[in-house]
């Protein structure tokens, strides 16, 4: 047994210790007056208490408000609230100092024992005592409730202990009755009354002696009968009561001092004990003997406490705290698989993940009567023997070797047969061979299945521990690192630097490991190259990969994620610590430490989004992007740190962050935009300052406009040489009165009038005398020098020079309109885009589709047979003569246009996006706004083509908006189209009809008026959408016009019209799930009409050509196949009469019988009826192919839309991502030829025609 130390303080004398209940915090009361609340998982300080005035002795939680109560040497008893930090209020009564006070674990009563010889109960909510009990004649050193029973019991330096009956008060309480007592210090006028000590509401039912000198501590057992105590005379003693007395049971010897508390194992058979000889000590608590000693040099410990829930344990000492418990708790577990192997309850037990069976298998072994065994510490697996390796710290370190049963009867195997051996660690090495380290001799020993040691292997380094690795490979572990081993050839294959490993995890393909250590987690190859290091403040728990090559780990409270790289982070918190066994999307499968197997559910958007981003998988960004909702700083301050501010954009909806982000990532508009909305000085002349760095004069231009930056403009315009502007800059400059300005314009310009008028106005008459002088304007001079009263005599320094020239600045080299620097034009990247949502909620939906109303229409398909040029002759061997014949031929015909007309090559801009128009920023407009000093220019609203874009994320809507690029984005990422070319005129088409022109007046541009859909919801724009083109009920109308030409035979007609409408369904938008699942329907009709048209055709083309076998082979195949294409019944009937017919002209009597037995199973008119009759009759008699057909009715199959041959059941196959039309793979990554738009094999979301839920 060991006392494993899981937290510990430095303080002066600890006196009293409490847990709380459910948060990892701890309670400690000081000799020097404080109370100190600790965090043990983290290991801090949380708080500290400090009113009580000397010693605090007694502390406790309450159980489930936010309390603690507290009692010292002050006399007082204090109630504190622990969240504002402060006491509540104080109790007082007590005469001399309070030893022990604990809250009721269901009453709001506290008990407080006390060096008056009394003990109180008090009700915390009333604020009064309610009880006074009194009998014992020295020190109450202690006093406590019972956890379920109305019993209180208390120790005392009277040498006895005391159980004492409250269940009068109990019911006094539940009757509503008055507390005996208002006033605190009533005891002390009242101590005559005979009643005072209310001894019918407390009376004393037991008085247990048998201590020779004071006693110490004293409580009950959480479940049994039993009383435990302990004191002076250095003696533990278990009592145990029933309900009319209470007797010793017995002693507990062994402490030489004496002992302050004791308390029972709240889970297992021990009593702890803790002394002033300095140790703490476990007892057997049925054989009442001594099972281990924790001995500290110089601490005397003086009160011990357990964790109401956890196995955790609590004593102070001389110099502090500490917190242990005595057991490892992490269970033994193994995984193959879909199998856990875990020991619990003394048994090896196997949990199915599949289907969550869990059973006992093995029975191992346990601890004889009065010794102590410690659980297993590590198991290993060998699935190829079934057997297990479990190994312990018993006896310095064991092993025990189990077969498990080879067929699971529901009987527990006994644990006699399993083999033993000396050895801290266990693992398998091979099939029938396994390795021991024997760590006192520092040698690994390799045995086989029968336990003899087949070979002895010094290792080359002071080995801690060994681990499984790949092959023959082991890993060694020793204090400062990890070395890979190979056991055939002796030889240190690699070596790492870690500090010691206690668990380590690798992954499926054992390809990366984790190597454990108490804080830090290190990643690395199979060759043992480091990869990252994770370090953490708390202890590390477990760790298990998933399938995607992430790390997910536990810490005392967190489940985290760990990448190959060192990124890492929090999935979520949990209560209590568990040990991860494997991970299965979202569902990770764990241990607890009761040896209880969970499945814990966790998100893993964020570690799959990371790891796409460090994979440079864009596809899976832009998927986790579209179908997550992955929001919080902390995914923006990932992306951003990492170099994806553009990503980072499309999380943001603060205003300030994306101008920080659009700033980074150069997204110039995005930044225009977010500095309009907060428009803020500061951000409009940080905005300017990037865009005048990258050449975006016009947006400069407006900062300086919007911030009102005179100065910047006119520099501006001087440089770019706009004389024009700095004309209007020089008028704003005199409207405003700015003299600076107008001498700094009237420089720019070269206008020295105006430049001689600023100084006369500012009084510099000399500058402006020497201004006019020098550019020889004599006249203005003149007058100056006379309204100065100078003589020109006085003035000096002016010598005549050559003919006075203008000094104007040096225009621009080039001076353009266009001030904006050329750009390279660049293809936007994946991120560029809007990212688009698909439909989830799309799904069948129950009730009879318009569209199976026109599939089961009642045609009568056997009075179409002329049509068809179908021989239904009696004679059966007649000539077919052309199967489809002319009728066929003469539906032969040249081809329609898909979709209407083409349009014109050189409409130039149909295919672009709307254009955006400028900001005009006139100067003139400018001075008028600062000379109104108020006047605030509207917002502008968005548009109508905006608002459609931004109401629906159909791809058609997002046509009419004129958002093509968006719109062709979204239909490659929803049906894999590769090519628009058979789309463009539809293009064009919505885009048209989504507006109508007005004409206003003449030599004026007309007006363009979008059309809504939903004309009546003209408040909210939320609701704006374009008018339709294409409709389901146009489609359902195009269907009709399919079958009718299907039936009539006119094959290339309706190949067309299937063709059409195919392409239309693309478009087609509807409100309701029914409707779009119609519109399924309908794309899965016309993919089977063009395919089986297609077939007819080909077959029609074949029957004109010379007959030879390979020939009349491909009729055959050809009119079998297309009775596969799932068509409407009475077409199936049509194609199982030709098909009878083809297969019998040619003597293939077998397939001709089956077409006839398919026939009859449609129920045909009783004419066509007797003739299949007869023709099955005829072939039952022959029943054989005179051609080798491939052609198998029997095996299911699907039709290769390009070669017309079957694709059998488990054959390689791949579909196109639009119609579906299934293909051989040497097709894929061509163009579909059914839908002529889509390619094949590509991935897709699937086609979304719903506009919203329903």
């Amino acid at each position: 047994m060991q006392m494993l130390t899981k937290f510990e303080t430095k303080s002066s004398r600890v006196k009293g210790t409490a847990f709380h209940p459910k948060r990892p915090w701890i309670l400690a009361s000081l000799h020097n007056g404080s109370v100190q609340l600790w965090d043990y998982r983290m290991g801090t300080l949380l708080d500290r208490f400090e009113e009580h005035e000397g010693p605090v002795r007694g502390i406790s939680f309450h159980p489930t408000q936010e309390l603690f109560v507290s009692g010292g040497d002050d006399y007082k008893v204090k109630v504190w609230n622990y969240r504002t930090r402060r006491c509540i209020f104080t109790l007082q009564g007590h005469l001399d100092y309070v030893r022990t006070v604990y809250f009721h674990p269901e009453q709001p009563w506290i008990i407080s024992a006390s060096d008056d010889q009394t003990i109180r109960i008090w009700n915390w909510q009333s604020r009064q005592c309610i009880a006074v009990l009194t009998g014992h004649n020295h020190y109450v050193m202690c006093a406590q409730f019972h956890p379920t029973e109305d019993l209180v019991v208390s120790a005392c330096l009277d040498q006895t202990v005391r159980v004492w009956d409250i269940s009068g008060l109990r019911r006094k309480s539940a009757a509503g009755a008055q507390p005996m007592m208002s006033d605190p210090l009533s005891s002390q006028r009242m101590n005559a009354q005979g009643d005072f000590f209310n001894v019918t509401d407390v009376v004393v039912k037991f008085v247990l002696e048998g201590h020779t000198r004071g006693v110490n501590w004293a409580t009950f057992h959480p479940t049994m009968p039993l009383i435990l105590s302990c004191g002076d005379d250095r003696q533990v003693k278990i009592w145990r009561m029933n309900d009319s007395r209470a007797w010793e049971v017995d002693t507990c010897r062994g402490h030489y001092n004496n002992v302050n508390s004791a308390l029972f194992h709240p889970k297992r058979e021990f009593i702890l004990s803790d002394s002033e000889d300095k140790t703490i000590r476990v007892w057997d608590t049925t054989r009442r003997t001594l099972l281990q000693t924790f001995r500290r040099d110089q601490d005397r410990f003086w009160c011990l406490n357990a964790h109401p829930e956890l196995n955790l344990f609590a004593a102070g000492h001389d110099n502090g705290l500490i917190v242990f418990k005595l057991e490892r708790e992490r269970p033994a577990a193994a995984i193959h698989q879909n199998s856990l192997l875990y020991v619990k309850d003394s048994q090896i037990r196997l949990h199915d993940f599949t289907s969550a069976n869990d059973a006992p298998m093995v029975s191992i072994r346990t601890a004889p009567a009065g010794q102590y065994l410690p659980p297993p510490r590590t198991m290993s697996f060998n699935p190829a023997e079934k057997a297990v390796l479990v190994t312990s710290d018993a006896e310095g370190g064991s092993y025990e070797l189990y077969n498990l049963p080879r067929q699971f009867n529901g009987q527990v195997a006994d644990s006699t047969q399993a083999r033993r051996g000396a050895g801290s660690c266990a693992i398998w090495t091979g099939r029938n061979r396994f390795a021991v380290l024997d760590k006192g001799a520092q040698q690994i020993l390799i045995k086989d299945l029968s336990n003899q040691t087949t070979k002895t292997i010094k290792p080359p380094v002071t080995v801690e521990a060994i681990f499984n690795a790949p092959g023959s490979q082991i890993l060694l572990t020793t204090a400062t690192s990890v070395v890979l081993f190979d056991v055939q050839t002796r030889q240190v294959i690699s070596e790492i630097n870690a500090a010691p490993v206690k668990y380590v995890a690798w992954s499926a393909d054992m390809s990366t490991v984790a190597l454990l250590c108490k804080h830090t987690i290190t990643l690395a190859t199979k060759q043992l190259e480091q990869l990252c290091q994770v370090h953490e403040t708390i202890r590390i728990k477990s760790a298990v990969w998933d399938a995607s090559g992430v790390l997910l780990y536990t810490t005392l409270n967190h489940v985290k994620f760990a990448l190959p790289r060192g990124d890492s982070g929090i999935i979520r918190t949990i209560d209590n610590p568990v040990y991860l066994v494997r991970v299965q999307g979202g569902d990770v499968h764990c241990l607890d430490r009761e040896g209880n197997v969970e499945v814990i559910k966790v998100d893993p958007t964020e570690f799959r989004f990371k790891l796409a981003l460090q994979n440079r998988n864009y596809e899976e960004v832009v998927s986790i992007i579209r179908n997550s909702n992955l929001v919080g700083q902390s995914i923006i301050a990932y992306l951003q740190k990492n170099g994806y501010p553009e990503i980072a954009l499309h999380f943001v909806r603060d205003d300030t962050a994306r101008f920080e982000l659009a700033l980074e990532c150069g997204n110039m508009d995005i930044a225009l935009e977010t500095a309009k909305a907060i428009d803020k000085p500061a951000y409009w002349n940080k905005f300017s300052q990037e865009a005048l760095r990258r050449g975006h004069v016009h947006m400069v231009e407006l900062a300086h406009q919007r911030i009102k930056a005179y100065d910047k403009l006119s520099f501006l315009y001087s440089i770019t040489g706009n004389t024009e502007k700095l004309a209007k800059m020089q008028k704003i400059s005199v409207m405003r009165n700015d003299l600076q300005s107008r001498l700094q314009n009237s420089l720019f310009i070269g206008d020295v009038e105006d430049r001689v008028r600023v100084l006369q106005e500012s009084g510099q008459h000399a500058l402006a005398y020497l201004t006019a002088k020098s550019h020889g304007l004599a006249d203005e001079a003149e007058a100056i020098r006379a309204a100065a009263g100078v003589d020109e005599a006085d003035i000096v320094g002016i010598e005549a020079t050559a003919p006075p020239t203008l000094l104007v600045p040096t225009a621009p080299i080039i001076s353009s309109t266009e001030l904006d620097w050329p750009q390279l034009h660049v293809s936007k990247g994946i991120f560029d885009g809007k990212f688009s949502f698909g439909d989830k909620g799309a799904g069948p939906h129950p009730g009879k589709s318009r569209v199976a109303d026109l599939a089961t229409a009642a045609v009568d398909g056997d009075d179409t047979a002329g049509a068809w040029d179908i021989d239904d002759g009696d004679n059966m061997g007649a000539d077919e003569g052309g199967a489809f014949g002319s009728g066929a031929a003469a539906g032969h015909g040249d081809e329609v246009d898909l979709l209407g007309d083409e349009a014109e090559a050189g409409a130039e801009g149909g295919w672009g996006s709307d254009d955006d128009g400028e900001l005009d920023a006139e100067i003139a407009a400018e001075a008028t706004a600062a000379a109104a000093a108020g006047f605030v220019a509207p917002q502008p609203g968005i548009s109508e083509l905006e608002a459609w874009s931004r109401n629906s994320p159909l791809a058609v809507d997002q046509i009419a908006a004129g958002n093509f690029e968006q719109a062709m984005k979204l239909l490659r990422d929803q049906v894999g189209i590769a090519s628009f070319d058979a789309l463009k005129p539809a293009f064009l088409e919505i885009y048209t009809a989504s507006r109508s022109v007005l004409t206003t007046a003449p030599f004026a541009s007309p007006s363009r008026i979008p059309l809504r859909r939903n004309p009546e919801d003209s408040a909210d724009t939320s609701q704006h959408l374009p008018a339709q083109l294409y409709s389901l009920s146009s489609a359902l109308e195009q269907l009709q016009q399919g079958y009718r030409a299907t039936t009539t035979a006119k094959f290339e007609d309706a190949l067309t019209l299937f063709k059409r409408l195919l392409l239309s369904l693309i478009f087609v938008s509807v409100d309701t799930t029914k409707d779009a699942n119609e519109v399924k329907q309908l794309l899965q009709i016309c993919r089977r009409y063009i395919i089986g048209i297609t077939i007819e055709l080909e077959r029609a083309a074949a029957a004109k050509e010379e007959p030879t076998e390979d020939n009349s082979t491909r009729l055959v195949e050809l009119a079998a196949y297309f009775t596969h294409c799932e068509l409407r019944a009475d077409h199936e009937k049509l194609s199982l009469r030709q098909a009878m017919n083809t297969a019998y002209k040619h003597k293939c009597f077998k397939a001709a019988g089956e077409f006839a037995q398919r026939l009859l199973e449609l129920v045909p008119t009783p004419q066509i009826a007797d003739k299949a009759r007869k023709m099955v009759t005829i072939c039952d008699r022959q029943s054989r192919d005179t051609l080798a057909i491939n052609y198998d009715a029997r095996n299911p199959f699907v039709i290769c839309a390009a070669s017309h041959s079957p694709i059998y059941r488990g054959e390689p196959a791949v579909n196109c991502p639009y119609c579906q039309a299934t293909y051989k793979p040497e097709h894929d990554g061509q163009l579909c030829q059914v839908c002529t738009i889509a390619k094949i094999g590509a991935k897709a979301t699937g086609l979304r025609s719903l506009a919203s839920a329903e």
